[in-house]
């Protein structure tokens, strides 16, 4: 048992480093359970005579629940780890051995998705065989090697995959500490460097207090909003917060629909910036915690009236699978419709 209280601070980085071997073989241990149980589902749905585009549904959500993740995590894990057990024995040695981590086990795993069996093989003994050549390589120069080594067995693979994935651009938005967020967009690289040399430009030419960071953020606001940086927000979000909130000064957090809780007095803030100044709209929705109508509301209808779909919505915030934190789609039934659910407020979740 380690001491935490006679150790020096060698001891302590020594048990350190310990603890994140630990942590490493754990991950290689469960990535061999995790390939052991698809191939017993596998085994036991084709025993029962399941078509094999139809076995292991519904696998991903379990493994995710019992990870205290996300279905789609869940479904990521699984690809990881028969790749991980079935195809790249190197690599597995290596996170045994702690000399890599999960993360960066990972993206090994992930930058070889686009080879065949063969070559994926061929890859991991290239970069892991020589576990000692992998001490000092962090995420970066992981990625680097595996890209390059994908490239060198596979061209066309790496370049075909490279096209689809254009079809994957998108943007998303994250909570970000003290009332910030973070706003992502995934773009071909060709246009992502170029979004960022204009905001760079203005940086570069512009001198007026504000530093590089400030003025090529507010470029980016000015340019994809239309308006100026410094005019405030029109309030026509669905801002969630009570009656004393808003109008007696009580400390009860709102919550702002894609984001998350905020502070009552940046709330405040928001509103009244909004209401005051003559260059903004400011459409100011009364949200209640508890209005007594919308949450008795149903119908016989199978889908969701829009008024109540966006109450659930505003209600349940995220997702309510079991640690899943994506955006709600659509709402669904708790209670199935067919086993005689309503379609009401109660009965309703939303989902991704």
């Amino acid at each position: 048992m380690f001491d935490l209280l006679e150790a020096d601070e060698t001891g302590l980085v020594d048990e350190i480093a310990r603890l994140e071997r630990v942590k490493a073989a754990a991950a290689a241990a469960q990535a061999r359970v995790t390939a052991a149980l698809v191939e017993r589902r596998r085994a036991a749905e084709a025993a029962k005579g399941v078509p094999r585009a139809k076995q292991l549904r519904g696998l991903a959500s379990e493994v995710g629940l019992a990870r205290r993740d996300s279905p789609h995590r869940g479904g990521r894990h699984l690809g990881f780890a028969t790749a991980l057990v079935f195809e790249m024995p190197y690599t597995l040695a290596a996170l045994e051995s702690g000399a890599l981590s999960e993360w960066r086990a990972t993206l090994i795993v992930r930058e070889s998705a686009c080879l065949s069996v063969e070559d994926r093989r061929a890859l991991d003994a290239k970069l892991c065989a020589d576990i000692a050549a992998l001490a000092g390589m962090g995420d970066k120069r992981i990625t680097a090697a595996a890209k390059n080594i994908a490239y060198r067995l596979d061209p066309q693979a790496v370049v075909d995959r490279a096209a689809k994935a254009a079809a994957e651009r998108t943007l998303t938005i994250r909570p970000a500490p003290d009332a910030m967020a973070y706003v992502s967009v995934l773009l071909p690289v060709a246009q992502g460097v170029a979004v960022y040399a204009a905001c760079k430009r203005a940086a570069d030419t512009t001198f007026d207090g504000r530093t590089r960071g400030q003025i090529m953020a507010d470029t980016l606001v000015e340019r994809v909003t239309g308006r100026p940086a410094d005019v405030p927000v029109p309030v026509n979000v669905n801002l969630v917060l009570t009656d004393d909130t808003l109008l007696a000064g009580d400390t009860e957090p709102a919550h702002l629909d894609g984001y998350g809780p905020i502070p009552a007095a940046i709330a405040r803030h928001l509103i009244a910036d909004a209401a005051t100044d003559t260059r903004s709209k400011a459409t100011l929705r009364r949200l209640y915690r508890r209005p007594g109508g919308l949450i008795a509301m149903e119908t016989r209808a199978r889908h969701f009236p829009r008024g109540l779909a966006t109450f659930i919505a505003l209600r349940d915030h995220t997702c309510r699978t079991p640690y899943c934190d994506a955006p709600i789609r659509h709402t669904d039934h708790a209670q199935p419709h067919h086993r005689g659910g309503p379609t009401s407020a109660h009965n309703g979740l939303g989902a991704c």
